[in-house]
Protein backbone atom coordinates (compact mmCIF):
# COMPACT_ATOMS: atom_id res chain seq x y z
CA UNK A 1 0.00 0.00 0.00
CA UNK A 2 1.42 3.56 -1.42
CA UNK A 3 -0.89 5.77 -0.11
CA UNK A 4 -4.01 5.85 2.37
CA UNK A 5 -7.24 7.07 1.06
CA UNK A 6 -9.24 10.19 2.44
CA UNK A 7 -12.09 7.97 3.82
CA UNK A 8 -8.80 5.86 5.54
CA UNK A 9 -6.84 9.05 6.45
CA UNK A 10 -10.11 10.16 8.07
CA UNK A 11 -11.38 6.66 9.54
CA UNK A 12 -7.87 6.55 11.62
CA UNK A 13 -6.39 10.05 12.25
CA UNK A 14 -6.99 9.28 15.78
CA UNK A 15 -3.77 6.60 14.84
CA UNK A 16 -2.20 8.76 12.20
CA UNK A 17 -1.70 11.48 14.63
CA UNK A 18 -0.10 9.10 17.15
CA UNK A 19 4.02 9.63 16.95
CA UNK A 20 4.28 6.02 17.99
CA UNK A 21 2.13 4.57 15.24
CA UNK A 22 1.37 7.20 12.50
CA UNK A 23 0.85 7.00 8.88
CA UNK A 24 3.53 3.54 8.51
CA UNK A 25 2.09 1.67 11.43
CA UNK A 26 -1.30 2.49 9.84
CA UNK A 27 -0.31 1.21 6.33
CA UNK A 28 1.35 -1.97 8.25
CA UNK A 29 -1.74 -2.31 10.22
CA UNK A 30 -3.89 -2.61 6.50
CA UNK A 31 -1.20 -4.62 5.09
CA UNK A 32 -1.58 -7.50 8.50
CA UNK A 33 -3.28 -10.37 8.67
CA UNK A 34 -4.32 -11.69 12.03
CA UNK A 35 -5.45 -14.86 13.12
CA UNK A 36 -8.29 -14.91 15.85
CA UNK A 37 -8.97 -18.44 17.42
CA UNK A 38 -12.05 -18.57 19.96
CA UNK A 39 -14.80 -16.19 19.28
CA UNK A 40 -15.82 -15.79 22.34
CA UNK A 41 -15.16 -13.55 25.87
CA UNK A 42 -12.12 -12.78 24.68
CA UNK A 43 -12.47 -13.26 21.06
CA UNK A 44 -15.89 -10.65 20.76
CA UNK A 45 -13.59 -7.58 21.98
CA UNK A 46 -10.51 -8.59 20.18
CA UNK A 47 -12.19 -8.80 16.88
CA UNK A 48 -13.90 -5.47 17.39
CA UNK A 49 -10.66 -3.74 18.19
CA UNK A 50 -8.84 -5.33 15.58
CA UNK A 51 -11.38 -4.51 13.28
CA UNK A 52 -11.64 -0.56 13.91
CA UNK A 53 -7.85 -0.37 14.11
CA UNK A 54 -8.01 -1.52 10.41
CA UNK A 55 -6.30 -4.83 10.75
CA UNK A 56 -6.26 -5.76 6.86
CA UNK A 57 -6.97 -9.32 7.03
CA UNK A 58 -9.26 -10.87 9.92
CA UNK A 59 -9.40 -14.70 10.09
CA UNK A 60 -11.72 -16.02 13.06
CA UNK A 61 -11.61 -19.56 14.35
CA UNK A 62 -14.57 -21.08 16.31
CA UNK A 63 -16.56 -24.26 15.92
CA UNK A 64 -18.89 -23.18 18.58
CA UNK A 65 -22.71 -21.88 18.16
CA UNK A 66 -23.97 -18.70 20.30
CA UNK A 67 -25.86 -19.90 23.39
CA UNK A 68 -27.95 -17.64 25.92
CA UNK A 69 -25.47 -17.80 28.56
CA UNK A 70 -22.57 -16.26 26.28
CA UNK A 71 -24.39 -12.76 25.58
CA UNK A 72 -23.40 -12.15 29.40
CA UNK A 73 -19.93 -11.43 27.99
CA UNK A 74 -19.84 -11.78 24.34
CA UNK A 75 -20.78 -8.55 23.01
CA UNK A 76 -20.44 -8.93 19.27
CA UNK A 77 -23.87 -11.55 19.85
CA UNK A 78 -27.64 -10.29 20.55
CA UNK A 79 -30.52 -12.77 21.51
CA UNK A 80 -31.93 -12.92 18.11
CA UNK A 81 -28.17 -14.85 17.31
CA UNK A 82 -29.28 -17.71 19.51
CA UNK A 83 -28.14 -20.96 17.41
CA UNK A 84 -25.89 -19.21 14.98
CA UNK A 85 -22.00 -19.80 14.50
CA UNK A 86 -20.25 -17.49 16.68
CA UNK A 87 -17.00 -17.76 13.57
CA UNK A 88 -19.42 -16.52 10.80
CA UNK A 89 -21.91 -14.42 13.29
CA UNK A 90 -18.31 -12.24 14.36
CA UNK A 91 -17.25 -12.16 10.76
CA UNK A 92 -20.66 -10.43 9.99
CA UNK A 93 -20.40 -7.84 12.24
CA UNK A 94 -16.53 -6.91 11.12
CA UNK A 95 -18.00 -6.65 7.86
CA UNK A 96 -20.54 -4.14 9.03
CA UNK A 97 -17.96 -2.36 10.94
CA UNK A 98 -15.05 -1.79 8.49
CA UNK A 99 -15.56 -2.20 4.98
CA UNK A 100 -11.49 -1.83 4.63
CA UNK A 101 -11.01 -5.42 6.16
CA UNK A 102 -11.16 -8.78 4.32
CA UNK A 103 -12.78 -11.36 7.35
CA UNK A 104 -12.97 -15.21 6.63
CA UNK A 105 -14.50 -17.52 9.67
CA UNK A 106 -13.41 -20.89 9.91
CA UNK A 107 -15.80 -23.25 11.27
CA UNK A 108 -13.57 -26.01 12.33
CA UNK A 109 -12.54 -27.01 16.40
CA UNK A 110 -8.64 -26.89 16.24
CA UNK A 111 -7.14 -30.09 16.66
CA UNK A 112 -3.79 -31.36 16.59
CA UNK A 113 -4.53 -32.47 13.39
CA UNK A 114 -5.38 -29.56 11.53
CA UNK A 115 -3.95 -26.89 13.02
CA UNK A 116 -1.03 -26.89 11.17
CA UNK A 117 -2.54 -27.14 7.34
CA UNK A 118 -4.93 -24.10 8.66
CA UNK A 119 -1.62 -21.80 10.29
CA UNK A 120 -0.28 -22.67 6.09
CA UNK A 121 -3.40 -22.10 4.39
CA UNK A 122 -4.13 -18.35 6.21
CA UNK A 123 -0.60 -17.39 6.99
CA UNK A 124 -1.17 -15.01 9.39
CA UNK A 125 1.31 -12.43 10.60
CA UNK A 126 0.53 -12.91 14.56
CA UNK A 127 -2.08 -15.47 16.14
CA UNK A 128 -4.42 -14.66 18.70
CA UNK A 129 -5.78 -17.26 21.24
CA UNK A 130 -8.61 -16.43 23.35
CA UNK A 131 -9.30 -20.40 23.84
CA UNK A 132 -10.65 -21.18 27.47
CA UNK A 133 -8.40 -24.51 28.07
CA UNK A 134 -4.66 -25.72 28.10
CA UNK A 135 -4.80 -28.35 25.57
CA UNK A 136 -6.07 -26.07 22.44
CA UNK A 137 -3.85 -23.45 23.87
CA UNK A 138 -0.96 -25.52 23.86
CA UNK A 139 -2.03 -27.08 20.19
CA UNK A 140 -1.83 -23.41 18.94
CA UNK A 141 1.61 -22.70 20.52
CA UNK A 142 3.48 -25.32 19.56
CA UNK A 143 1.90 -24.93 15.71
CA UNK A 144 2.90 -21.31 16.11
CA UNK A 145 6.38 -22.27 17.18
CA UNK A 146 6.44 -24.92 13.89
CA UNK A 147 5.15 -21.82 11.76
CA UNK A 148 7.31 -19.18 13.40
CA UNK A 149 4.21 -17.12 13.97
CA UNK A 150 4.06 -14.66 16.95
CA UNK A 151 1.56 -15.42 19.58
CA UNK A 152 -0.77 -13.32 21.73
CA UNK A 153 -2.42 -15.31 24.04
CA UNK A 154 -5.34 -13.80 26.79
CA UNK A 155 -6.70 -15.79 29.19
CA UNK A 156 -9.78 -15.10 32.25
CA UNK A 157 -10.82 -16.61 35.52
CA UNK A 158 -13.27 -15.47 37.59
CA UNK A 159 -12.27 -11.94 38.15
CA UNK A 160 -8.44 -12.71 36.99
CA UNK A 161 -6.99 -12.10 33.31
CA UNK A 162 -3.55 -12.86 31.86
CA UNK A 163 -2.23 -11.74 28.38
CA UNK A 164 0.83 -12.92 26.99
CA UNK A 165 3.46 -11.94 24.02
CA UNK A 166 5.11 -15.49 22.64
CA UNK A 167 7.69 -16.09 19.91
CA UNK A 168 8.99 -19.54 21.29
CA UNK A 169 10.59 -19.68 17.36
CA UNK A 170 13.29 -16.85 18.58
CA UNK A 171 16.09 -18.10 20.48
CA UNK A 172 15.57 -15.73 23.46
CA UNK A 173 12.18 -15.46 23.50
CA UNK A 174 9.69 -18.47 25.55
CA UNK A 175 6.97 -20.13 24.06
CA UNK A 176 3.46 -20.67 25.95
CA UNK A 177 4.17 -24.41 27.10
CA UNK A 178 7.78 -22.52 29.05
CA UNK A 179 4.95 -20.60 30.97
CA UNK A 180 2.63 -23.53 31.68
CA UNK A 181 4.68 -26.87 30.86
CA UNK A 182 3.41 -30.51 30.04
CA UNK A 183 0.81 -30.89 32.67
CA UNK A 184 -2.17 -29.46 31.12
CA UNK A 185 -1.90 -31.60 27.26
CA UNK A 186 -5.46 -33.32 28.22
CA UNK A 187 -8.37 -30.92 27.93
CA UNK A 188 -8.40 -30.48 32.37
CA UNK A 189 -9.25 -27.46 33.06
CA UNK A 190 -11.82 -25.37 34.98
CA UNK A 191 -14.12 -23.27 32.38
CA UNK A 192 -16.17 -20.14 33.16
CA UNK A 193 -19.50 -22.63 33.11
CA UNK A 194 -17.94 -24.15 36.42
CA UNK A 195 -16.32 -21.00 37.87
CA UNK A 196 -17.73 -18.28 36.64
CA UNK A 197 -16.65 -14.88 35.10
CA UNK A 198 -17.17 -11.12 35.01
CA UNK A 199 -18.55 -10.15 32.00
CA UNK A 200 -16.70 -6.97 31.78
CA UNK A 201 -13.44 -8.58 32.37
CA UNK A 202 -13.64 -10.26 28.97
CA UNK A 203 -13.80 -6.62 27.43
CA UNK A 204 -10.53 -5.81 29.34
CA UNK A 205 -8.68 -8.72 28.45
CA UNK A 206 -10.20 -9.21 24.78
CA UNK A 207 -8.95 -5.36 24.41
CA UNK A 208 -5.46 -5.91 26.05
CA UNK A 209 -4.89 -8.71 23.57
CA UNK A 210 -5.44 -6.56 20.79
CA UNK A 211 -3.46 -4.04 22.01
CA UNK A 212 -1.11 -6.84 22.42
CA UNK A 213 -1.08 -7.78 18.47
CA UNK A 214 -1.58 -4.20 16.96
CA UNK A 215 1.54 -3.49 19.24
CA UNK A 216 3.50 -6.44 17.36
CA UNK A 217 2.24 -5.38 14.11
CA UNK A 218 3.15 -1.47 14.34
CA UNK A 219 6.33 -2.13 16.58
CA UNK A 220 4.81 1.06 19.31
CA UNK A 221 6.08 1.02 22.47
CA UNK A 222 7.95 -1.61 24.83
CA UNK A 223 9.35 -5.08 23.08
CA UNK A 224 6.73 -7.39 24.40
CA UNK A 225 8.29 -10.59 23.86
CA UNK A 226 8.24 -13.21 26.78
CA UNK A 227 6.24 -10.53 28.81
CA UNK A 228 2.88 -11.54 30.66
CA UNK A 229 0.70 -9.33 31.95
CA UNK A 230 -1.54 -10.09 35.46
CA UNK A 231 -5.00 -8.87 36.21
CA UNK A 232 -6.42 -8.63 39.45
CA UNK A 233 -10.27 -7.64 39.30
CA UNK A 234 -10.84 -7.79 42.55
CA UNK A 235 -8.16 -5.77 44.22
CA UNK A 236 -8.02 -4.08 41.59
CA UNK A 237 -3.91 -4.34 40.43
CA UNK A 238 -1.84 -5.77 37.79
CA UNK A 239 1.54 -7.10 37.01
CA UNK A 240 3.78 -7.50 34.56
CA UNK A 241 5.96 -10.64 34.87
CA UNK A 242 9.10 -11.79 31.87
CA UNK A 243 9.12 -15.18 31.46
CA UNK A 244 12.24 -17.30 30.42
CA UNK A 245 12.43 -19.45 27.92
CA UNK A 246 13.01 -23.05 29.20
CA UNK A 247 15.98 -24.71 27.82
CA UNK A 248 13.89 -28.41 28.60
CA UNK A 249 10.69 -26.91 26.93
CA UNK A 250 9.41 -29.94 24.28
CA UNK A 251 8.63 -27.01 21.75
CA UNK A 252 11.06 -24.30 21.56
CA UNK A 253 13.72 -25.56 23.85
CA UNK A 254 16.17 -26.80 21.07
CA UNK A 255 16.29 -23.13 20.08
CA UNK A 256 17.71 -21.62 23.21
CA UNK A 257 20.33 -19.80 22.54
CA UNK A 258 23.85 -21.41 23.30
Amino acid sequence: MTSLTDDQLDRYARHIVLREVGGAGQKALLAAHVLVVGAGGIGCPAVQYLAAAGVGRLSIIDHDQISLSNLQRQPLYGTGDIGAPKAETAAAAVARLNPDVAVAAITEAITADNIAPLLADTQPDIVLDGTDNFMTRLIVSDACVAARIPLVSAAIGMFQGQVGSFYGHLPDAPCYRCFVGDAHDADDCDTCADQGVLGALCGLVGSFGAMEAIRAITGFGEDAKGKLHVYDGLKPDMYTMRLPKDPACKTCGSLAAA
